[in-house]
């Protein structure tokens, strides 16, 4: 056993079993030479925040490095993602755990991907057992798609990687198993997939303008509006009561607006009035 090693072991147990007491620098050198062999420092110090922030050990390797493909800025990026075996966990450390049952697969079928002659189940459906409050156990099916589960060899292929290939159920049943898990326990696991089921998917992030956005004036809007004439009130009103209808005007903020190019009547501002008040 290498010093680093030796060392970890010693202080996670001085310190009760837990890694996130030992000095940082300790802590990184045993992760990099042995949980997470070749991975980089700022990979390893993402595990080692992910762990801190979720009071997990990362001596016990809870989450995986996923490289993946960041189609935004063209190049592959390392994400901090947990495993089956961290749902597994907070599963059983529940005390709510009833069982997990065997993997049922569907009928085998024949596929070709990027030249690539596959035999692969089509689904695998997994059931999750929930002790609930009341006593009853409660069952939590997943069905899950080979086809839109799998993870390709890299980006310009529709091609499985190497472990998709060789464990098409065993990976399968994997993500068939998360999703259970995801559905019987979600204030443990979340929404976040497992590194089973993200291996050599792209990594998408949204995109959220967070421009500010200049206000836009009455009268702007209001140049834009028909003229609120009597006859084109009536012509219009369909399209000013979805303004309100739909939450986009008040009543007030419309009647501002039309009353920049004509004179509103009482009756018409009655009406106005009235549309926020057809959902009560």
């Amino acid at each position: 056993m290498n010093a680093p090693v030796q060392n970890a072991l010693a202080v996670r147990q001085e310190f009760g079993g837990t890694a996130l007491t030992m000095l940082e620098e300790e802590l990184i050198d045993v992760l990099q030479s042995s949980l997470y062999p070749g991975a980089a420092m700022g990979s390893i110090k993402l595990v080692i925040g992910y762990c801190r922030a979720a009071g997990l050990d990362p001596m016990q390797k809870p989450v995986h490095i996923v490289p993946m493909w960041d189609k935004h800025s063209k190049s592959m990026r390392d994400v901090i993602m947990p495993g089956i075996g961290l749902y597994r966990t907070q599963a059983a450390r529940s005390g709510a755990l009833a069982g997990i049952g065997e993997p049922e697969y569907g009928p085998m079928i024949d596929l070709t991907l990027s030249g690539v002659s596959l035999r692969v189940p089509e689904w695998c459906r997994v059931v999750v057992k929930r002790l609930m409050p009341n006593g009853a156990i409660a069952e939590f099916f997943a069905k899950e798609y080979w086809i839109e589960n799998y993870a390709t060899a890299g980006k310009d292929t529709e091609a499985p990687n190497t472990m998709w290939k060789k464990r098409s159920m065993g990976q399968l049943g994997k993500c068939a198993e998360a999703q259970a898990l995801r559905k019987a326990f979600p204030e443990m696991t979340g929404g976040a997939p497992t590194a089973d089921e993200m291996e050599g998917k792209n990594f998408e992030v949204a995109e959220v303008d967070i421009t500010p956005k200049q206000a836009t004036q009455p009268k702007a809007v209001a140049a834009s509006l028909p003229s609120c004439t009597a006859e084109k009130f009536a012509e219009n009103q369909a399209a000013w009561r979805e303004l309100i209808v739909s939450g986009k005007k008040t009543p007030a903020a419309l009647i501002a607006m039309l009353s920049t190019k004509a004179t509103l009547s009482e009756e018409q501002k009655l009406t106005i009035d009235s549309w926020a008040h057809e959902n009560e």
